[in-house]
């Protein structure tokens, strides 16, 4: 569904019997969500695993304006909700509440509950790309403007497993205080290309990943499924894949990629986590 600058769609929750029994197409119709950077667009995915909204703001002239969508039931976008936006492209400003926050590449905001939200770049030419994510919300916590360098950085694994990587945590105890998201972004080393193996499940809190920095003959195998049933769906650069609580969240690429990943649920403790022993994986 659409208007003038902004189109959503609606995703349904999936059972993991019924997810078992996906064929290819089924599986990407579900799960994919591709076409988040449109120019002169906002696009959003409206999930139904924990309301999570999933979306894209690629301004590339006038500033956009984040309005209300049918299924949040509410006047405005943000009236029950909060939202974070990481700018994945050209620098740009995002409005709230009438204060302008700019952002270069890689820079994330973080809106509360209540705000009026608008979009724009600097440069037309070289557009910002604002990846959305937004969950229902219970309180108005403050705006906060969180830059690349100032997210808490953790680097682990190795060159000789293929997942030298750098995590950068947004959302902390000692950052930006949230109703229930919970945002980072991983960046692989050269030569790198597993993420997040071996798996693990979260029943708490549904996840979403976002893969960019991904040439254009390149490709990501992300894996989904319960541990004992997995499934695989190949993304290209700028595409997000769904999570639900119940599936691990892995992937292998053909080269080396970022992505952002984004949990809602009952809590926003990052390592609140339940691992999959590799031997159990079928």
């Amino acid at each position: 569904m659409s208007d003038t600058h902004l189109e959503y769609s609606i995703r349904h929750a999936i059972d993991p019997l019924a997810a078992a029994r996906m064929g290819t197409e089924e599986l990407r119709a579900n799960f994919h969500v591709s076409g988040l950077f449109q120019p002169g667009r906002i696009s959003l995915t409206y999930t139904l695993y924990d309301r999570m909204i999933v979306g894209g703001a690629m301004p590339a002239g006038e500033a956009l304006t984040l309005e209300a969508i049918k299924p949040a039931g509410t006047k405005g976008f943000l009236d029950r909700r909060e939202l974070i936006a990481v700018n994945i492209g050209g620098s740009g400003k995002i409005a709230a509440d009438s204060e302008s926050h700019h952002l270069s590449s890689r820079d994330m905001l973080y809106v509360g509950m209540g705000s009026d939200v608008t979009f724009a770049s600097d440069n037309s030419n070289n557009p910002a790309k604002f990846y959305l994510l937004s969950a229902p919300a219970h309180m108005k916590h403050p705006t906060k403007l969180i830059r690349i360098g100032d997210a808490k950085r953790l680097d682990l694994g190795s060159q000789g497993t293929s997942n030298e990587r750098s995590i950068f945590q947004f959302i902390h105890p000692d950052g930006a205080r949230t109703c229930q998201l919970v945002v980072g972004m991983t960046t692989l080393a050269t030569g790198s290309v597993w993420n997040t193996m071996p798996a693990h499940v979260h029943d708490r809190r549904m996840e979403a990943y976002l893969y960019f920095d991904l040439p254009e003959n390149a490709r990501v195998f992300h894996f989904m499924g319960e541990p004992s049933e997995t499934r695989h769906i190949i993304m290209a650069n700028e595409e997000a894949v769904i999570s639900p609580p119940w599936s691990i969240h892995s992937g292998c690429g053909t080269a080396n990629y970022s992505f952002i990943w984004a949990m809602a649920g009952d809590n926003v403790d990052y390592t609140d986590v339940d691992p999959v022993p590799l031997e159990t994986m079928r």
